[in-house]
């Protein structure tokens, strides 16, 4: 599958957020964009678990109130905020450790969506300034870039699990472009840009196989 990479970068804007979550910082990435599709299509193919692994991961339980899911490989949780077709949120447990995403979407027409995504966890000094916002950042993007051409062509293969477009020239100019753009929102946040660009070198080595994870 050719994705427009231009188009995909340019059609996302990145932000980061230094906050406070239970008397301890924390920072939030947050990536928006819009889609041409419904506000009920858009929803549905965030929820629905027939349509979540053409285009993320497959997902099991119930992403409905108080219900418990698990991605496949990947984090479970529990739903904390269920209000269709507006907004999903949850708790995203992975590693032993707690985050939290929030899904908001906006009517902007009958045929056009804006969606707002937010992820949120507490600092790990060591983990932040060695793979920054990038790190939680590129893969969302990775996902929203999996969104928009499912919901453009119906296509039905994650990014990430396309193991062919993951060797090609293609993805890793997306992977570098996206990385810079949350340096670009670390720096802006009030992050150190010298600590912001290593972070954002480490963050691409990362996600092009060069660097093996190690935690966090």
């Amino acid at each position: 599958m050719i994705h427009d990479i231009a188009a995909a970068i340019g059609a996302t804007s990145r932000i980061v957020r230094k906050r406070e979550r239970d008397g301890k910082p924390a920072e939030a990435v947050i990536a928006e964009r819009t889609y041409d599709t419904g506000i009920k299509d858009l929803w549905d193919a965030l929820t629905n678990p027939e349509r979540l692994p053409r285009w993320f991961s497959p997902v099991t339980g119930d992403l409905k109130l108080g219900g418990r899911y698990q991605v496949e490989g990947n984090a479970g949780g529990t739903v904390t905020v269920c209000d269709p077709p507006k907004t999903l949120e949850l708790t995203w447990e992975f590693g032993g450790t707690v985050s939290w995403v929030e899904v908001h979407l906006h009517a902007v027409s009958e045929d056009e969506t804006h969606l707002q995504l937010v992820h949120e966890g507490h600092i790990d000094p060591a983990w932040a300034e060695k793979y920054g916002p990038g790190a939680t950042g590129v893969g969302w993007d990775l996902g929203l870039l999996g969104l928009q051409t499912h919901i453009a062509s119906g296509w039905s293969k994650p990014p990430e699990a396309d193991m062919e477009w993951t060797r090609t020239d293609e993805y890793k100019l997306f992977v570098r472009k996206s990385s810079a753009g949350w340096r670009d929102a670390s720096v802006a946040a009030g992050n150190d840009p010298q600590v912001a660009a290593s972070a954002a070198a480490n963050t691409t080595s990362f996600y092009l196989g060069e660097a093996p994870p190690e935690g966090g």
